[in-house]
């Protein structure tokens, strides 16, 4: 066994979570009446479809995303976010998942949640987790402290989702040598990151990634058979 200290990394959506948690936002705002049930949710759809293929422009993304965050300000985007984690994402929160996560707690491994998905959606789900050390997209901010719809810095997606987690290992005084990392993706769009860690692990993966899992010989791990 590795006696460099151990990093477990883990994407959110689909992941972690049997859901995808940016785009069950969106539909949470037209849920509770902040955008137009049908132009939205095409926008919404098409982008969805576009992260799924790899071609998503995360910049115009993350804009139309925080739309209706950044237009109703800080309270009311507060008081829906927390709705949105006692409706939508609690329920989401299963057994297997923080079964893994305990898993690597009592190995003694740092755990880090490394998501495309803005940090205003996903700071709490990962509090939920109970795993501290959050690798999101930053939202830009302007001089009252709220959001903007820009992006701050390099966006945790694709090959960014690299330069982010070598930020975080270098801000603990560490490089990618001197730990031992496991990452657990469902997505081709984290191959970057799968392709560099120590230990791959395709994790609910899609059609895609559980065929290049077999072919490198990863493992590949169902977290959530029984869910539809």
């Amino acid at each position: 066994m590795s006696s460099r200290p151990r990093i477990a990394l883990f994407d959110l959506d689909n992941t972690l979570l049997p859901i995808d948690s940016d785009y069950s936002w969106g539909e949470f705002t037209q849920t509770i009446g902040w955008t137009d049930p049908v132009v939205f949710k095409q926008r919404n759809d098409a982008f969805y479809e576009h992260y799924k293929a790899g071609t998503l422009d995360v910049h115009d993304y993350v804009r139309f995303a925080t739309e209706a965050i950044r237009l109703r300000g800080r309270g009311e985007a507060l008081q829906a976010r927390e709705r949105f984690m006692r409706e939508v994402i609690a329920p989401a929160i299963l057994e297997p998942a923080k079964a893994l996560l305990d898993a690597h707690r009592q190995a003694g491994d740092r755990l880090v949640i490394v998501t495309a998905t803005n940090e205003f959606v996903t700071r709490p789900i990962a509090q939920a987790f109970g795993v501290q050390e959050l690798v999101a997209v930053q939202l830009a901010t302007d001089a009252d402290g709220w959001i903007t719809g820009e992006i701050d810095g390099v966006p945790s997606m694709r090959e960014g989702k690299v330069v982010r987690v070598a930020d975080w290992l270098r801000s603990q005084g560490l490089d990618w040598g001197d730990v031992d990392t496991t990452f657990y993706s469902d997505s081709t769009n984290d191959l970057p990151l799968l392709q560099l860690v120590d230990h791959p692990v395709a994790t609910n993966p899609d059609a895609r990634l559980r065929v290049i899992a077999q072919q490198h010989g990863w493992r590949i791990l169902d977290l959530f058979p029984s869910h539809p």
